[in-house]
């Protein structure tokens, strides 16, 4: 464990921090209405007496002030995105083991492939009643809670998987990996903010990123490490019933370990804020804060809007072909189950690049709106491509085109997440992402019944070209998006926005230097 005396300042990272408490008003900046950015005559100058106020809010956003409180990195901060990113990893590879093997777990368990799918669909379905209630917990209860039921749950749901070495068990299996999936809920809206709250404005974006990278690297695991496991042996139950019980335990052991590192590594937060942004907002009072408020302010944010279905639209498309792959690719090339398991580790992995890739562009450039545009639109012609190759004959062509499709599909996963906190500051980063999740779930879950039934009943071609068809949505959609960066801002010292999720009757007003 790294104690906070181990804390180093970052070269270069000190803000002033206001000594006095922020002046309220009605949600109007100066020349600015509050909702709507409608123009306004602006304000007359503050009265002497308030002076001491408007210097602290100078203070806040990179001013001047007496008073001083310098914003440090902490080293436990790799610590603590190591071990999120190991255990998000474990929960990614409980996702998908079951679809990589459709065709052994339902030879196994007796059930149809669409009660195979329903193992990967689960995650989907829980995540959305569950997502509000588990970005409340984020914010009232904090970030060392919400890892902890994470990590936990995901253990939990682990072992009861080891109870289900069955062919007449599917229920209990159906109702372990239903933990699992309650799991990811307090697993997904974490990365933009473990990237936040401990990292510091030059590499938040490729934190981010790599918290992603973990539950990327689970899902190639699980393409993987499953059909290598778990050879197809229908006529031997019993040796199948053995193989999957090595998978079975070795992931409870390993999801058991990660929850008591959990509890080890992680703290609600550093002992100095990271970065400007962070120093307003935890110098700001928490009986000030509202989670409805917040909600409401995010709902009628447009730009955000717009994103919340594109980026929906995207990583729904990307769940559904994660699910299916296995039956697109044993439709066109019977008995290759491993190589459906290595092209799937090649989307995958090629996804990581480019997550990384993206992170650390958007590290670099701030070019958030151009980035996720160029990406959405780049993936709609990987996606393009390897639909109409699918079917050539050639599998070296299906991993060329499957490496393609995934680099910019799952790379695009961190974009939307950072460029929400971006677009949605001071909002909690775990609603923004938390909704981001809720929408990808739904549009997998629809996506993965239609390209499922079109497959089945037509050809995963079909299937597709439906997919193909809503990313172009998406694309015009991404298009629509107004680019108003206002973390970016505030570690810049510009300050355009409403202080976090109050009420109109007392939002801050940030006095800007003249």
């Amino acid at each position: 464990m790294v104690e906070e005396g181990g804390e180093e300042e970052a070269e270069g990272e000190s803000a002033e921090m206001p000594a006095a408490p922020l002046q309220r008003c009605n949600g109007f900046l100066p020349g600015k209405e509050a909702a709507g950015g409608g123009e306004q005559p602006a304000p007359a100058a503050p009265a002497a007496p308030e002076a001491p106020e408007a210097e602290a809010m100078l203070a806040a956003s990179g001013g001047r002030p007496e008073a001083r409180l310098e914003t440090r990195l902490s080293r436990r901060r790799l610590a603590v995105l190591a071990v999120f990113s190991c255990y998000s990893l474990v929960n990614a590879f409980q996702w998908i083991q079951y679809s990589i093997l459709s065709n052994v777990f339902a030879g196994f368990y007796g059930v149809s492939f669409t009660q195979i799918d329903w193992l990967s669909m689960v995650y989907m379905v829980a995540y959305v009643p569950l997502i509000l209630p588990a970005t409340w917990l984020l914010d009232a209860r904090g970030l060392r809670l919400t890892a902890l039921l994470g990590a936990g749950l995901n253990a939990l749901g682990a072992w009861l998987k080891c109870g289900s070495l069955a062919p007449q068990r599917y229920p209990l299996t159906l109702a372990a990996q239903a933990v699992c999936a309650v799991a990811q809920v307090f697993i997904l809206g974490l990365p933009s903010r473990i990237a936040s709250v401990w990292f510091g404005p030059t590499e938040v974006s490729t934190a981010c990123a790599v918290a992603v990278l973990g539950n990327q690297l689970g899902t190639a695991i699980g393409f993987l490490l499953p059909p290598v496991l778990v050879p197809n042996t229908p006529n031997d139950i019993d040796l199948m019933a053995h193989n999957i019980s090595i998978m079975f335990y070795g992931t409870a052991i390993v999801s058991t370990l990660l929850f008591f590192l959990t509890g080890v590594v992680f703290e609600e937060k550093p002992k100095y804020p990271p970065s400007h942004s962070q120093a307003v907002l935890q110098n700001k009072p928490p009986e000030d804060y509202s989670y409805k408020q917040s909600i409401i302010n995010l709902f009628r944010n447009i730009p955000f809007i717009l994103l919340l279905i594109s980026y929906g639209i995207m990583t729904g498309a990307f769940y559904s072909v994660s699910t299916l792959l296995n039956q697109m690719i044993v439709t066109h090339y019977e008995g290759e189950e491993v190589n459906a398991g290595r092209i799937g580790l090649t989307l995958v992995v090629a996804g990581m690049v480019g997550s990384i890739i993206c992170g650390l562009w958007l590290d670099y450039t701030k070019t958030y709106k151009q980035t996720t545009l160029i990406v959405y639109i780049l993936s709609f012609i990987g996606l393009l491509v390897f639909t109409f190759t699918l079917d050539l004959g050639y599998l070296i062509v299906v991993f060329v085109t499957g490496g393609v499709l995934g680099f910019f599909m799952t790379g695009y996963l961190p974009l939307g997440f950072e460029f929400a906190v971006e677009i949605t500051y001071p909002e909690s980063e775990g609603t923004s992402s938390g909704l981001l999740n809720a929408s990808a779930q739904i549009f997998g879950i629809v996506f993965t019944l239609v390209q499922g039934k079109l497959t089945t009943d037509y050809s995963p071609r079909a299937g597709n070209i439906f997919l193909c068809a809503w990313i172009f949505v998406g694309i015009i959609l991404t298009a629509l998006i107004k680019s108003d960066l206002r973390r970016h801002n505030v570690n810049s010292g510009i300050m355009n926005l409403d202080i976090k999720a109050v009420s109109a009757d007392s939002f801050a007003v940030i006095v800007l230097p003249t």
